[in-house]
């Protein structure tokens, strides 16, 4: 597990960045039997929500880009207390972004709407995992909301 260290202040910020990789933008239109019906609008609107509830604000951002989302890890690892992610396809594919999550010292948790254990064997392996808290998977999009409340136990940073 990442150890985290304080930002200015003595500790880091009360900020969640939940990243979502390629395809997403099409949740709720691409497989629904797979990965259901809701939207990533609807996930985004749960993750604020439960955040709200946790004290925990939430940088929500979805992209079809690798280097994009390795943009944004660089960025989370100077000021969040942590990182919810679901990198889709690039799970099992991304050294590079397992190398980014690598440069963070803070909790990452790995969410996977689907179960991924039950599909096609290439979906088997993560590069994501060897570097993660911890990983949900096939709990649909409750996934989020479940890795934003183990975020905040593991920060201190829930407020209720």
């Amino acid at each position: 597990m990442n150890a985290g260290t304080p930002a200015e202040g003595g500790r880091r910020s009360r900020t969640a960045w939940v990243l979502n990789g390629p395809n997403l933008n099409l949740l709720g239109k691409r497989q629904p039997a797979i990965y259901g019906h809701e939207t990533l609008a609807d996930v985004e609107a749960e993750c604020r929500r439960t955040g709200a509830e946790l004290g925990l604000e939430i940088v929500f951002r979805q992209s079809n880009a690798e280097h994009q989302i390795i943009d944004w890890i660089h960025e989370a690892r100077e000021t969040a207390c942590g990182i919810v992610i679901n990198p889709a396809a690039y799970t099992h594919t991304s050294v590079a972004i397992l190398d980014a999550l690598n440069t963070c010292e803070f909790p990452i948790f790995e969410v996977h709407i689907s179960n991924v254990h039950k599909r096609e064997p290439f979906r088997h392996h993560s590069y994501v995992s060897a570097v993660a808290t911890g990983v949900i998977a096939g709990f649909g999009t409750q996934g989020y909301p479940l890795a934003l409340q183990r975020l905040a136990r593991l920060t201190g940073e829930a407020t209720r």
